[in-house]
């Protein structure tokens, strides 16, 4: 049995996920980034607006894939990824995080596998991520899982 389920993120889910996307932003890199830096990655990856535009079009825009969300036994959302294929071969993961108080519990590798083979079914062979910073503490989990550093981009074959 999957530590967790994985399911298309639904428009009703858009409070959740910016909820948590801001608490795991906040938990990761305050300390590492000044408090303004910290406050515009919240409001750059966490619009609810944003984020209803995004859900509300999987599929619909050029290279877009979409939310996905995992969620715990109880129905509670406990992280959040988003990817696409912007360029032909190039998959891109713009978003991905688990609760805090989810971690270690492979919610964040289930949603990498899950995002990583939606980007495969659409013709990816590499896939790629920008970190925020240089130390960014979500480091040691995309090396684990086979990204070389590149500056602040992290990339992997798929």
């Amino acid at each position: 049995m999957r530590p967790v389920e994985v399911r298309p993120a639904v428009p009703a889910d858009a409070t959740a996920i910016s909820q948590l996307l801001g608490q795991v932003i906040r938990d990761s890199y305050s300390g590492i980034l000044n408090k303004s830096a910290v406050q515009r990655l919240v409001g750059t990856h966490c619009s609810l607006s944003r984020l209803r535009a995004e859900i509300g079009i999987p599929g619909g825009a050029p290279g877009w894939l979409g939310w996905l969300v995992a969620t715990d036994v109880g129905g509670r959302i406990i992280g959040a990824a988003a990817g696409g294929v912007p360029m032909p071969g190039e998959g891109e993961l713009y978003a991905l995080g688990a609760a805090t108080d989810s971690r270690h519990r492979k919610v964040g590798a289930t949603l990498l596998s899950e995002v990583t083979d939606r980007m495969r079914e659409h013709g990816a062979v590499r896939q790629g991520f920008s970190l925020p910073c240089d130390e960014d503490p979500a480091l040691p989990f995309f090396t684990r899982h086979g990204f070389e550093r590149s500056g602040n981009r992290l990339v992997r074959f798929v």
